[in-house]
């Protein structure tokens, strides 16, 4: 009788060489008296004096040969033997029994190769983003996101052509569509949304452009120049005024507010004043910001129509240019999305068909890494997972693709739109197993749980 994992006689073959390694393990360490052996041979009762307890005799005599069962070992040395191991050595070895099965389940077994996968929430420094998703199965999920396995769903559409902004926060969806934000519970088995949204922000006299999910507040920027504070959870909000045409971009974090718009302004805010603190003027039309997570600094991101470079790096309490980052920008190579991944790295996409990775601590000058798009189409959007994936979005017919940075080339793409109908993806987001990405009339979502590899 077989099953996936091979014939009985292969289980056979994988238990003896268990057996015959934690052996040798043993027998290297034969001092540790608390380790008894499942494997003793039986030893004969007749015509022996009345004594101690068989076990007592063995012990006593210290028998070269004990061995253990390998669920048997402690688990500091279990840990080290299956470091060693690839995941799929681990799941041949978890086939094994119950026992060993619940131990491999671990988080900690798997840790070493989920932060070697693509998008399994282990971030560069170990932090993890989804505890309370078991770690093999997050590995698994891996496998199709590197394959481009998945399964395709539109859980919205609308009539009218828009520039439709999205955040992922848990199990909530939210998404820009003119004037309102709605948000949607996402259901956890089929990843759908919910509908009618459990809430919706309103207060915009004009389509929404932007906006950013704090832990206590959702910030928006709208064509009507304004930016409105709501509290998530309560149907108030502020109007922060200053802007006297649309807000292309702005961040938030833990009270600090920057914002770029058309006017050729950068404002810095803060949520205790309804009027900016300070006020950049810039050369151009600012289409990206981003907050360094260490509060001190932000990046704006132009639309490069003037001879200087569209990306510089602000001081927050001097509001002063620090420096530029790159030369030689072409013009009208404006710079529509960026991100921090660490304080000290930064990604950027624009008009120029390339995503770049900037190192704050190094030469301004030049990027550390560059990816371009194949198409040579515009990059509207990206996101990282912290660790190796990218996702983009490109300007013509719903392009998606997937990029592992530790190689050149795309991984995988995926086309949203159908050819007669093309619109850029304006916003993607993705959690541990979907990808969202909204279009100019519908949402699109991928679910990567699909076809499951299992690992052999």
């Amino acid at each position: 009788m077989k099953d996936d994992y091979g014939s009985l006689g292969s289980r056979h073959q994988l238990l003896s060489g268990g057996r015959r390694a934690a052996s040798g393990l043993l027998c290297a360490a034969e001092p540790t008296r608390h380790l008894r052996s499942s494997f003793v041979q039986p030893v004969s009762t007749e015509n022996q004096p009345v004594g101690p307890p068989v076990g007592d005799r063995a012990d006593t005599q210290r028998c070269p040969h004990r061995m253990l069962l390998l669920y048997q070992l402690p688990e500091d040395v279990l840990y080290h033997i299956l470091y060693h191991l690839d995941c799929t050595s681990l799941s041949r070895l978890s086939q094994v029994c119950k026992s060993i099965y619940r131990f491999v389940s671990r988080d900690e077994v798997w840790r070493k190769i989920a932060k070697e996968c693509l998008n399994t929430g282990i971030t560069w420094d170990g932090t993890d983003i989804y505890p309370h998703l078991q770690l093999k199965e997050r590995v698994k999920v891996a496998h199709n996101w590197f394959d481009g396995l998945c399964k395709r769903t539109i859980p919205l559409k609308w009539k009218t052509k828009l520039l439709p902004w999205l955040q992922l926060d848990g199990d909530m969806l939210y998404l820009s569509q003119a004037a309102d934000i709605g948000a949607f519970h996402l259901c956890q088995d089929s990843g759908r949304l919910q509908r009618p949204p459990s809430e919706i922000f309103l207060g915009h006299q004009g389509d929404v452009c932007r906006f950013v999910l704090t832990d206590s507040h959702l910030v928006s920027g709208g064509s009507d120049g304004r930016i409105l504070v709501h509290s998530r959870g309560r149907d108030t909000f502020v109007e922060l005024s200053g802007h006297n045409q649309e807000v292309n971009c702005l961040d938030a974090k833990e009270g600090l507010i920057v914002s770029g718009s058309r006017d050729r302004t950068a404002r810095i805010w803060t949520l205790s004043s309804s009027c900016p603190r300070d006020t950049i003027h810039m050369s151009d039309r600012v289409w990206s910001v981003a907050i360094s997570p260490t509060l001190r600094s932000f990046v704006t991101g132009t639309a490069c129509c003037e001879n200087t470079s569209p990306l510089r790096v602000w001081d927050v309490e001097r509001a002063e240019c620090v420096c530029s980052l790159g030369l030689g920008f072409r013009r009208g190579a404006g710079v529509l999305d960026m991100q921090f991944e660490t304080p000290a790295q930064l990604f950027t996409c624009g008009y120029d068909t390339f995503i770049r990775l900037w190192d704050l601590r190094l030469s301004p000058g030049k990027c550390v890494m560059e990816w371009e798009e194949p198409h040579d189409s515009a990059l509207y959007c990206l996101q990282t997972d912290g660790n190796h994936m990218i996702a983009s979005g490109s300007s013509y017919y719903g392009v998606v693709r997937l990029w592992d940075k530790r190689q050149a080339a795309c991984l995988q793409f995926f086309q949203l739109s159908s050819r007669p109908v093309s619109s850029p993806v304006y916003c993607l987001r993705f959690s541990s197993s979907h990808l969202h990405a909204a279009l100019a009339t519908a949402l699109h979502s991928l679910d990567f749980r699909q076809n499951n590899v299992y690992i052999r």
